[in-house]
């Protein structure tokens, strides 16, 4: 997938679907589970609150790689080092979000999210030297409105518009067994460097102790960045389900499936004959992942309520554009009280 991603198009697709996950909490007499939201850890704009509702948010990601992939396929480490210098082995990526979300009414609800990016890969060299590379720092922070198109206590339709702003590094470095303060590739830079539109739909519908939700989401890039590339567009789209199994405890099972496009232009302090994470060219890819997760309510109160969510997954289908590294499990947990 390019730059130029149909969007519009498939989103008004996939908002053909009648589905919705939850009331939207549209009233404080909803609830707790209502007021808070339905979805998986891993979902964002999935809910609204009553207008002056505050509420703060902290949410961790983490996601291991292990080994490397061309296409579908798993290709051993001495194959890659019999085309490039230098070989990764696995990856770490770990996130911490801080977020605030503001209702100005019933319908509209307005959020700010500052991520703390950390990631770790390991490498080995054609000569058997084993190092590892990290970078850490801010990530780029995410504006974003949630516009309640249709809310009902069985169904809603909820509009996501956002705007992704460039806080995160695109310069981060560290020392290789090529030279002290070396720039990292594509994939451990905690920013991207350019400004980013960040649309989305979410919708389903719930009865009694069941609900469904589906959601579409993108990134899409504005233009170059400042070390004249352009990270691919992104396209995401989910569906899942719950059960309630007590009145403070929900139980999710969600299907993501990706897509992601190369890198536009090139970054002149990095050497794509080096290693392949350094190559433009071999930075888009397809992943769907199967994820089991667990919200758990807490009581109505001084807060109006607070919600600890956790989901884990593995992907059961990956298509790299190339040689790239591979996903091997993810995990997201959140919590959330409202003021």
């Amino acid at each position: 997938m390019g730059r130029n991603i149909p969007v519009l198009l498939v989103m008004l697709l996939f908002g053909g679907i009648p589905w919705q996950l939850q009331a939207a909490g549209h009233t404080h007499h909803a609830g707790h589970a209502e007021h808070l939201g339905q979805a998986p850890a891993g979902v964002m704009g999935d809910h609204i609150h009553t207008a002056g509702d505050l509420m703060f948010t902290y949410s961790y990601m983490r996601m291991h790689m292990d080994g490397m992939r061309d296409g579908n396929s798993h290709i051993s480490t001495a194959d890659i080092l019999s085309d490039y210098m230098v070989a990764p082995l696995r990856m770490d990526m770990e996130m911490h979000m801080f977020g605030v979300m503001y209702s100005v009414n019933n319908r509209l609800s307005l959020m700010a999210m500052v991520p703390l990016i950390r990631k770790d890969m390991d490498h080995i060299t054609r000569t058997g030297i084993r190092f590892t590379t990290r970078s850490d720092g801010p990530g780029d922070v995410s504006l974003r409105g949630v516009y309640a198109l249709t809310v009902t206590p069985d169904n809603s339709v909820l509009l996501n518009l956002g705007l992704s702003v460039p806080t995160g590094d695109i310069d981060a470095s560290d020392d290789t067994p090529a030279g002290t303060d070396v720039q990292l590739p594509y994939p451990m830079q905690p920013g991207s460097g350019t400004w980013d539109l960040l649309p989305g739909i979410t919708w389903g519908h719930q009865h009694n102790d069941w609900s469904l939700g589906a959601q579409a989401q993108a990134t899409i890039r504005l233009g170059d960045n400042a070390n004249d590339y352009t990270p691919g567009d992104r396209l995401e789209l989910s569906i899942w389900g719950g059960r309630k199994l007590t009145p403070a405890l929900k139980g999710l099972l969600r299907l993501r499936a990706q897509t992601w496009g190369e890198v536009d232009g090139a970054d002149p302090g990095l050497n794509p004959l080096l290693v392949a994470t350094a190559d433009p060219e071999l930075q888009g890819g397809s992943r769907a992942d199967l994820l089991v997760g667990m919200n758990f309510y807490g009581p109505q109160g001084v807060f109006n309520g607070s919600r600890l969510a956790i989901e884990a997954g593995v992907p059961v289908y990956e298509d790299l554009d190339g040689l790239q590294m591979s996903a091997d499990w993810l995990l997201s947990a959140n919590w959330q009280v409202v003021f």
